[in-house]
Protein backbone atom coordinates (compact mmCIF):
# COMPACT_ATOMS: atom_id res chain seq x y z
CA UNK A 1 0.00 0.00 0.00
CA UNK A 2 0.90 3.65 -0.97
CA UNK A 3 2.37 6.16 1.86
CA UNK A 4 0.14 8.80 3.04
CA UNK A 5 2.85 10.74 1.47
CA UNK A 6 1.61 10.40 -1.95
CA UNK A 7 -2.24 10.23 -0.70
CA UNK A 8 -1.07 14.09 0.29
CA UNK A 9 0.23 14.32 -3.57
CA UNK A 10 -3.04 12.85 -4.86
CA UNK A 11 -5.06 15.33 -2.67
CA UNK A 12 -2.97 18.38 -4.17
CA UNK A 13 -4.67 18.14 -7.72
CA UNK A 14 -8.24 18.65 -5.85
CA UNK A 15 -6.56 22.16 -3.97
CA UNK A 16 -5.36 22.83 -8.36
CA UNK A 17 -8.65 22.08 -10.05
CA UNK A 18 -11.38 23.52 -7.71
CA UNK A 19 -10.27 26.71 -7.84
CA UNK A 20 -10.49 26.61 -11.43
CA UNK A 21 -13.98 24.89 -10.99
CA UNK A 22 -15.54 26.72 -8.50
CA UNK A 23 -14.03 30.90 -9.57
CA UNK A 24 -14.38 29.76 -13.21
CA UNK A 25 -17.19 26.76 -14.18
CA UNK A 26 -19.42 27.64 -11.45
CA UNK A 27 -19.46 31.68 -10.60
CA UNK A 28 -18.11 33.28 -12.94
CA UNK A 29 -18.14 32.20 -16.82
CA UNK A 30 -22.00 31.58 -17.23
CA UNK A 31 -23.44 34.59 -16.32
CA UNK A 32 -20.16 36.99 -17.77
CA UNK A 33 -20.86 34.74 -21.59
CA UNK A 34 -24.53 35.49 -21.04
CA UNK A 35 -23.63 39.06 -20.81
CA UNK A 36 -20.88 39.00 -23.52
CA UNK A 37 -23.63 37.24 -25.75
CA UNK A 38 -26.48 39.95 -24.35
CA UNK A 39 -24.48 42.67 -26.02
CA UNK A 40 -23.73 40.31 -29.25
CA UNK A 41 -27.98 40.06 -30.00
CA UNK A 42 -28.96 42.59 -28.26
CA UNK A 43 -26.79 45.62 -27.40
CA UNK A 44 -29.77 48.03 -26.58
CA UNK A 45 -30.91 46.06 -23.77
CA UNK A 46 -28.34 46.05 -21.35
CA UNK A 47 -28.00 43.67 -18.47
CA UNK A 48 -31.29 43.18 -19.16
CA UNK A 49 -33.47 39.99 -20.34
CA UNK A 50 -32.42 39.02 -24.37
CA UNK A 51 -35.19 37.44 -26.12
CA UNK A 52 -33.06 37.76 -29.51
CA UNK A 53 -30.56 34.54 -30.34
CA UNK A 54 -27.10 34.22 -31.03
CA UNK A 55 -26.13 31.43 -33.49
CA UNK A 56 -24.23 28.46 -31.96
CA UNK A 57 -21.59 27.11 -34.37
CA UNK A 58 -22.63 29.36 -36.83
CA UNK A 59 -25.84 27.43 -37.24
CA UNK A 60 -28.01 27.20 -34.36
CA UNK A 61 -30.04 29.75 -32.72
CA UNK A 62 -29.53 30.03 -29.09
CA UNK A 63 -31.02 32.43 -26.26
CA UNK A 64 -27.91 34.15 -24.62
CA UNK A 65 -29.06 33.11 -21.20
CA UNK A 66 -29.47 29.17 -22.07
CA UNK A 67 -25.86 29.42 -24.07
CA UNK A 68 -23.68 27.79 -21.07
CA UNK A 69 -25.88 25.08 -20.12
CA UNK A 70 -26.20 23.76 -23.93
CA UNK A 71 -22.21 24.40 -24.03
CA UNK A 72 -21.75 21.95 -20.85
CA UNK A 73 -23.60 19.59 -23.19
CA UNK A 74 -21.37 20.31 -26.42
CA UNK A 75 -18.02 19.32 -24.35
CA UNK A 76 -19.83 16.47 -22.78
CA UNK A 77 -20.40 15.05 -26.11
CA UNK A 78 -16.94 15.61 -27.59
CA UNK A 79 -15.76 13.89 -24.59
CA UNK A 80 -17.46 11.10 -24.77
CA UNK A 81 -15.10 10.05 -27.27
CA UNK A 82 -12.12 12.40 -26.30
CA UNK A 83 -12.22 10.99 -22.78
CA UNK A 84 -12.17 7.60 -23.43
CA UNK A 85 -9.47 7.81 -25.49
CA UNK A 86 -6.89 9.62 -22.76
CA UNK A 87 -8.59 6.20 -20.46
CA UNK A 88 -7.05 4.08 -23.17
CA UNK A 89 -3.98 5.79 -23.23
CA UNK A 90 -3.37 6.40 -19.69
CA UNK A 91 -3.68 2.69 -18.95
CA UNK A 92 -1.13 1.80 -21.49
CA UNK A 93 1.44 4.61 -19.76
CA UNK A 94 3.99 3.83 -17.58
CA UNK A 95 3.63 6.85 -16.16
CA UNK A 96 0.42 8.20 -16.39
CA UNK A 97 1.09 11.14 -14.13
CA UNK A 98 2.47 12.67 -17.01
CA UNK A 99 -1.11 12.73 -18.79
CA UNK A 100 -2.14 13.87 -15.52
CA UNK A 101 -0.20 17.22 -16.33
CA UNK A 102 -0.75 17.27 -19.96
CA UNK A 103 -4.15 17.79 -19.49
CA UNK A 104 -4.35 19.93 -16.94
CA UNK A 105 -1.82 21.95 -17.72
CA UNK A 106 -4.00 22.49 -21.61
CA UNK A 107 -7.50 23.53 -19.78
CA UNK A 108 -5.35 25.84 -17.70
CA UNK A 109 -4.16 27.53 -20.88
CA UNK A 110 -7.85 27.89 -21.81
CA UNK A 111 -8.91 29.12 -18.91
CA UNK A 112 -6.27 31.64 -18.46
CA UNK A 113 -6.93 32.85 -22.11
CA UNK A 114 -10.44 33.87 -21.04
CA UNK A 115 -8.98 37.26 -19.81
CA UNK A 116 -9.20 38.38 -23.28
CA UNK A 117 -13.21 37.83 -23.01
CA UNK A 118 -14.67 41.39 -23.54
CA UNK A 119 -17.14 43.31 -25.23
CA UNK A 120 -19.26 41.15 -27.86
CA UNK A 121 -16.94 38.37 -27.92
CA UNK A 122 -19.01 35.47 -27.09
CA UNK A 123 -17.58 33.07 -29.27
CA UNK A 124 -13.79 32.78 -28.06
CA UNK A 125 -15.31 32.29 -24.70
CA UNK A 126 -17.39 29.46 -25.89
CA UNK A 127 -14.52 27.41 -27.43
CA UNK A 128 -12.26 28.37 -24.49
CA UNK A 129 -15.29 27.15 -22.36
CA UNK A 130 -15.55 24.13 -24.56
CA UNK A 131 -11.87 23.15 -24.64
CA UNK A 132 -11.32 23.65 -20.95
CA UNK A 133 -14.26 21.44 -19.87
CA UNK A 134 -12.48 18.74 -21.84
CA UNK A 135 -9.50 19.30 -20.76
CA UNK A 136 -10.53 19.07 -17.19
CA UNK A 137 -12.41 16.18 -17.40
CA UNK A 138 -9.28 14.24 -18.98
CA UNK A 139 -7.81 15.33 -16.33
CA UNK A 140 -9.83 14.04 -13.75
CA UNK A 141 -10.09 10.62 -15.92
CA UNK A 142 -6.51 10.08 -14.86
CA UNK A 143 -6.92 11.69 -11.49
CA UNK A 144 -9.60 9.71 -10.20
CA UNK A 145 -7.83 6.07 -11.60
CA UNK A 146 -4.91 7.03 -9.37
CA UNK A 147 -7.07 7.01 -6.18
CA UNK A 148 -6.93 2.66 -6.87
CA UNK A 149 -3.08 2.73 -6.55
CA UNK A 150 -2.56 5.25 -3.50
CA UNK A 151 -5.30 3.85 -1.04
CA UNK A 152 -6.90 0.23 -0.38
CA UNK A 153 -10.76 -0.79 -0.33
CA UNK A 154 -11.41 0.48 3.72
CA UNK A 155 -9.44 3.45 3.12
CA UNK A 156 -10.85 5.08 -0.14
CA UNK A 157 -13.75 6.59 1.25
CA UNK A 158 -11.61 8.42 3.92
CA UNK A 159 -9.21 9.13 0.87
CA UNK A 160 -11.72 10.73 -1.50
CA UNK A 161 -13.57 12.59 1.51
CA UNK A 162 -10.54 14.41 1.96
CA UNK A 163 -9.38 15.07 -1.28
CA UNK A 164 -12.80 16.61 -2.57
CA UNK A 165 -12.07 18.65 1.55
CA UNK A 166 -8.66 19.82 0.78
CA UNK A 167 -10.39 21.23 -3.20
CA UNK A 168 -12.79 23.13 -1.05
CA UNK A 169 -10.21 24.52 0.72
CA UNK A 170 -8.34 25.59 -2.19
CA UNK A 171 -11.08 25.96 -4.16
CA UNK A 172 -12.53 28.50 -1.63
CA UNK A 173 -9.22 30.31 -0.41
CA UNK A 174 -9.02 31.77 -4.29
CA UNK A 175 -13.14 32.37 -4.27
CA UNK A 176 -12.44 34.69 -1.03
CA UNK A 177 -9.83 36.49 -2.62
CA UNK A 178 -11.82 36.89 -6.17
CA UNK A 179 -14.47 37.91 -3.77
CA UNK A 180 -12.68 40.84 -2.05
CA UNK A 181 -12.12 41.99 -5.75
CA UNK A 182 -15.17 42.32 -7.24
CA UNK A 183 -16.64 43.80 -4.25
CA UNK A 184 -13.90 46.46 -3.67
CA UNK A 185 -12.62 47.04 -7.94
CA UNK A 186 -13.78 50.65 -7.42
CA UNK A 187 -11.05 51.78 -5.72
CA UNK A 188 -8.25 49.99 -7.67
CA UNK A 189 -9.56 52.04 -10.45
CA UNK A 190 -10.88 48.96 -12.84
CA UNK A 191 -14.25 48.34 -13.61
CA UNK A 192 -16.53 44.91 -12.83
CA UNK A 193 -15.59 43.53 -16.41
CA UNK A 194 -11.88 43.76 -15.51
CA UNK A 195 -12.32 42.24 -12.33
CA UNK A 196 -14.17 39.15 -13.82
CA UNK A 197 -11.53 39.38 -16.67
CA UNK A 198 -8.68 38.89 -13.71
CA UNK A 199 -10.42 36.33 -11.54
CA UNK A 200 -10.45 34.00 -14.40
CA UNK A 201 -7.11 34.50 -15.11
CA UNK A 202 -6.31 33.75 -11.42
CA UNK A 203 -8.30 30.50 -11.40
CA UNK A 204 -6.09 29.56 -14.67
CA UNK A 205 -2.86 29.81 -13.37
CA UNK A 206 -3.39 28.65 -10.04
CA UNK A 207 -5.04 25.53 -11.42
CA UNK A 208 -1.50 25.07 -13.60
CA UNK A 209 1.00 26.37 -10.40
CA UNK A 210 -0.55 23.48 -7.81
CA UNK A 211 -0.38 20.87 -10.53
CA UNK A 212 3.23 20.77 -10.21
CA UNK A 213 3.12 19.30 -6.98
CA UNK A 214 1.02 16.44 -8.17
CA UNK A 215 2.94 15.60 -10.92
CA UNK A 216 5.82 15.79 -8.96
CA UNK A 217 4.87 13.99 -5.73
CA UNK A 218 3.29 11.14 -7.92
CA UNK A 219 6.23 10.32 -10.10
CA UNK A 220 7.15 7.87 -8.18
CA UNK A 221 4.05 5.50 -8.94
CA UNK A 222 5.50 3.89 -12.47
CA UNK A 223 3.71 0.61 -13.14
CA UNK A 224 4.24 -2.21 -14.91
CA UNK A 225 2.41 -2.81 -17.72
CA UNK A 226 1.36 -5.62 -19.12
CA UNK A 227 3.19 -6.36 -22.96
CA UNK A 228 -0.23 -7.29 -24.25
CA UNK A 229 -2.17 -4.29 -23.07
CA UNK A 230 0.85 -1.80 -24.32
CA UNK A 231 0.94 -3.44 -27.69
CA UNK A 232 -2.34 -3.17 -28.06
CA UNK A 233 -4.07 -0.39 -30.38
CA UNK A 234 -6.23 1.83 -28.62
CA UNK A 235 -9.36 1.28 -31.10
CA UNK A 236 -8.92 -2.52 -30.05
CA UNK A 237 -8.67 -1.70 -26.45
CA UNK A 238 -11.90 0.19 -25.99
CA UNK A 239 -13.73 -2.34 -28.33
CA UNK A 240 -12.16 -5.09 -26.14
CA UNK A 241 -13.37 -2.87 -23.00
CA UNK A 242 -16.97 -2.43 -24.55
CA UNK A 243 -17.26 -6.00 -24.50
CA UNK A 244 -15.77 -6.65 -21.24
CA UNK A 245 -18.29 -4.52 -19.40
CA UNK A 246 -21.34 -6.94 -20.22
CA UNK A 247 -20.07 -8.97 -17.27
CA UNK A 248 -20.04 -6.44 -15.22
CA UNK A 249 -23.62 -5.66 -14.42
CA UNK A 250 -23.89 -3.83 -11.35
CA UNK A 251 -21.07 -1.28 -12.74
CA UNK A 252 -22.93 -0.45 -15.46
CA UNK A 253 -25.95 -0.77 -13.38
CA UNK A 254 -24.15 1.86 -10.81
CA UNK A 255 -23.23 4.30 -14.15
CA UNK A 256 -26.42 4.66 -15.36
CA UNK A 257 -27.74 5.82 -11.42
CA UNK A 258 -24.69 8.07 -11.24
CA UNK A 259 -25.64 9.38 -15.01
CA UNK A 260 -29.35 10.83 -13.79
CA UNK A 261 -28.33 11.47 -10.33
CA UNK A 262 -24.81 13.41 -10.60
CA UNK A 263 -26.53 14.85 -13.55
CA UNK A 264 -29.18 16.68 -11.46
CA UNK A 265 -26.23 17.99 -8.97
CA UNK A 266 -24.05 19.53 -11.62
CA UNK A 267 -26.59 21.16 -13.17
CA UNK A 268 -27.42 22.82 -10.22
CA UNK A 269 -24.04 23.91 -9.66
CA UNK A 270 -23.12 24.83 -12.76
CA UNK A 271 -26.39 26.78 -12.99
CA UNK A 272 -27.03 28.24 -10.12
CA UNK A 273 -24.96 31.36 -10.25
CA UNK A 274 -27.06 32.54 -13.87
CA UNK A 275 -30.62 31.36 -11.38
CA UNK A 276 -29.56 33.50 -8.28
CA UNK A 277 -28.37 36.95 -10.95
CA UNK A 278 -30.57 36.42 -13.35
CA UNK A 279 -34.32 34.99 -11.68
CA UNK A 280 -33.68 36.05 -8.38
CA UNK A 281 -32.41 39.69 -9.23
CA UNK A 282 -29.49 39.01 -6.58
CA UNK A 283 -26.27 41.24 -6.71
CA UNK A 284 -22.68 39.14 -8.24
CA UNK A 285 -21.03 40.20 -5.33
CA UNK A 286 -23.60 38.56 -2.89
CA UNK A 287 -23.89 35.54 -5.20
CA UNK A 288 -19.95 35.13 -4.89
CA UNK A 289 -20.41 35.50 -1.26
CA UNK A 290 -23.24 32.81 -0.88
CA UNK A 291 -20.61 30.65 -3.01
CA UNK A 292 -17.84 31.31 -0.57
CA UNK A 293 -20.23 29.90 2.23
CA UNK A 294 -20.75 27.13 0.14
CA UNK A 295 -17.11 25.68 -0.32
CA UNK A 296 -16.23 26.12 2.98
CA UNK A 297 -19.38 24.11 4.18
CA UNK A 298 -18.65 21.94 2.23
CA UNK A 299 -15.33 21.31 3.75
CA UNK A 300 -17.08 20.01 6.81
CA UNK A 301 -19.80 18.30 4.11
CA UNK A 302 -17.38 16.32 2.76
CA UNK A 303 -15.76 15.11 5.61
CA UNK A 304 -18.73 14.78 7.48
CA UNK A 305 -20.21 12.32 4.83
CA UNK A 306 -17.10 10.08 5.09
CA UNK A 307 -17.29 9.72 8.58
CA UNK A 308 -20.85 8.87 8.05
CA UNK A 309 -20.37 6.21 5.44
CA UNK A 310 -17.83 4.36 7.86
CA UNK A 311 -20.53 3.49 9.75
CA UNK A 312 -23.47 2.72 7.47
CA UNK A 313 -22.20 2.34 4.25
CA UNK A 314 -21.26 4.50 1.31
CA UNK A 315 -24.23 3.35 -0.79
CA UNK A 316 -26.66 4.61 2.36
CA UNK A 317 -24.79 7.72 3.00
CA UNK A 318 -24.88 8.78 -1.02
CA UNK A 319 -28.71 8.15 -0.84
CA UNK A 320 -28.86 10.05 1.76
CA UNK A 321 -27.53 12.82 -0.18
CA UNK A 322 -29.63 12.59 -3.04
CA UNK A 323 -32.69 13.48 -0.49
CA UNK A 324 -31.50 16.57 0.35
CA UNK A 325 -30.69 17.69 -3.26
CA UNK A 326 -34.00 17.27 -4.32
CA UNK A 327 -35.15 18.90 -1.24
CA UNK A 328 -32.95 21.30 -1.98
CA UNK A 329 -34.12 21.67 -6.13
CA UNK A 330 -37.46 21.81 -4.41
CA UNK A 331 -36.54 24.91 -1.87
CA UNK A 332 -34.58 26.73 -5.00
CA UNK A 333 -37.70 26.92 -6.75
CA UNK A 334 -39.86 28.41 -4.60
CA UNK A 335 -37.58 31.20 -2.99
CA UNK A 336 -38.89 34.78 -3.75
CA UNK A 337 -36.59 37.02 -5.49
CA UNK A 338 -34.19 39.22 -3.83
CA UNK A 339 -34.28 37.80 -0.46
CA UNK A 340 -30.61 37.23 0.08
CA UNK A 341 -30.96 35.24 3.56
CA UNK A 342 -32.59 32.63 2.00
CA UNK A 343 -30.26 32.02 -0.85
CA UNK A 344 -27.54 31.83 1.69
CA UNK A 345 -29.48 29.21 3.76
CA UNK A 346 -30.15 27.05 0.30
CA UNK A 347 -26.19 27.67 -0.80
CA UNK A 348 -24.95 26.11 3.15
CA UNK A 349 -28.03 23.50 2.18
CA UNK A 350 -26.10 22.66 -0.96
CA UNK A 351 -22.11 22.75 0.73
CA UNK A 352 -23.64 20.16 3.19
CA UNK A 353 -24.16 17.55 0.56
CA UNK A 354 -22.46 18.59 -2.65
CA UNK A 355 -18.25 17.34 -2.09
CA UNK A 356 -19.50 13.86 0.08
CA UNK A 357 -22.01 12.90 -2.76
CA UNK A 358 -19.34 12.77 -5.23
CA UNK A 359 -16.53 11.82 -3.22
CA UNK A 360 -18.09 8.88 -2.03
CA UNK A 361 -19.39 8.28 -5.59
CA UNK A 362 -16.03 8.37 -6.81
CA UNK A 363 -15.22 5.89 -4.00
CA UNK A 364 -17.45 3.26 -4.58
CA UNK A 365 -17.30 3.47 -8.09
CA UNK A 366 -13.42 2.43 -7.62
CA UNK A 367 -14.60 -0.79 -5.77
CA UNK A 368 -16.69 -1.98 -9.17
CA UNK A 369 -14.19 -1.56 -11.80
CA UNK A 370 -11.86 -4.43 -12.62
CA UNK A 371 -7.62 -3.91 -11.55
CA UNK A 372 -5.37 -2.60 -14.49
CA UNK A 373 -8.51 -0.57 -15.83
CA UNK A 374 -8.76 1.74 -14.20
CA UNK A 375 -8.72 5.03 -16.37
CA UNK A 376 -10.78 3.89 -19.37
CA UNK A 377 -13.68 3.11 -16.27
CA UNK A 378 -13.21 6.11 -15.09
CA UNK A 379 -13.29 8.01 -18.70
CA UNK A 380 -16.75 6.19 -18.65
CA UNK A 381 -17.49 7.74 -15.05
CA UNK A 382 -16.21 11.09 -15.50
CA UNK A 383 -18.22 12.10 -18.95
CA UNK A 384 -21.03 11.85 -16.27
CA UNK A 385 -18.91 13.55 -13.53
CA UNK A 386 -18.58 17.31 -12.47
CA UNK A 387 -18.39 20.25 -15.56
CA UNK A 388 -18.94 17.19 -18.46
CA UNK A 389 -23.21 16.34 -17.37
CA UNK A 390 -25.24 16.62 -20.65
CA UNK A 391 -28.77 15.51 -19.83
CA UNK A 392 -29.34 17.64 -16.91
CA UNK A 393 -27.59 21.05 -18.48
CA UNK A 394 -29.49 20.14 -21.98
CA UNK A 395 -32.97 19.70 -20.12
CA UNK A 396 -32.13 23.22 -18.20
CA UNK A 397 -31.14 24.93 -21.14
CA UNK A 398 -34.49 23.24 -23.26
CA UNK A 399 -36.68 24.09 -20.83
CA UNK A 400 -35.36 27.96 -20.55
CA UNK A 401 -35.34 28.04 -24.36
CA UNK A 402 -38.74 27.06 -24.95
CA UNK A 403 -40.30 28.93 -21.52
CA UNK A 404 -37.66 31.61 -20.58
CA UNK A 405 -38.30 30.53 -17.33
CA UNK A 406 -35.06 29.88 -15.23
CA UNK A 407 -37.58 28.62 -11.93
CA UNK A 408 -39.07 26.02 -14.23
CA UNK A 409 -35.66 24.70 -15.65
CA UNK A 410 -34.76 24.15 -11.78
CA UNK A 411 -37.67 22.37 -11.23
CA UNK A 412 -37.23 20.06 -14.16
CA UNK A 413 -34.33 18.84 -12.69
CA UNK A 414 -36.52 16.60 -9.76
CA UNK A 415 -36.82 14.28 -12.51
CA UNK A 416 -32.75 13.46 -12.41
CA UNK A 417 -32.70 13.30 -8.33
CA UNK A 418 -36.12 10.60 -8.40
CA UNK A 419 -34.94 8.23 -10.92
CA UNK A 420 -31.16 8.13 -9.80
CA UNK A 421 -31.66 7.53 -6.51
CA UNK A 422 -34.30 4.77 -7.01
CA UNK A 423 -31.59 3.36 -9.78
CA UNK A 424 -28.66 3.26 -7.06
CA UNK A 425 -31.05 1.45 -4.22
CA UNK A 426 -31.38 -1.28 -6.87
CA UNK A 427 -27.42 -1.59 -7.40
CA UNK A 428 -25.49 -4.58 -5.00
CA UNK A 429 -22.24 -3.85 -4.02
CA UNK A 430 -21.84 -6.83 -2.46
CA UNK A 431 -22.30 -8.18 -5.85
CA UNK A 432 -20.55 -5.70 -8.37
CA UNK A 433 -17.30 -5.87 -6.32
CA UNK A 434 -17.02 -9.47 -6.43
CA UNK A 435 -17.63 -9.78 -9.88
CA UNK A 436 -14.80 -7.36 -10.80
CA UNK A 437 -12.30 -9.14 -8.62
CA UNK A 438 -11.61 -6.69 -6.21
CA UNK A 439 -11.69 -7.04 -2.18
CA UNK A 440 -15.15 -6.41 -0.24
CA UNK A 441 -14.59 -3.19 2.39
CA UNK A 442 -15.50 -3.82 5.76
CA UNK A 443 -18.46 -1.67 5.43
CA UNK A 444 -20.47 -1.79 2.79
Amino acid sequence: MRSTREQRAWYWYDWANSAFYTTTATVLISPYLVSLATNAACPDVGSGQCSRPVLLLGLVPVLPGALPSLLATLSTLISAVVLLFVGAAADRSAHPHRWLGATAWLGAAAGSLMFFLMGSNWELGAWLMVISLIAFGASIVVYDSMLVRIAGPDERDRVSSRGWAWGYVGGGLLLALNFALMSFYPALGIDKAMAVRISLLSAGLWWAAFTFIPVLGLRSLPREVPVEVARRNPFRQLAATFAEMRHYPQTLAFLLAFLFYNDGIQTVIVSSSVYAIRELGIEENLVLATFLLTQFVAILGALGFGWVAARIGAKRTVLIGIGIWLVVVLVGFGIPSGVVGALFGLGAAIGLVMGGTQALSRSMYSQLIPAGRESEYFSFYQAMERGTSWLGTLAFGLVFQFTQSYRLALVALVVFFLVGGALLARVDMRKGITDAGNVLPKVL
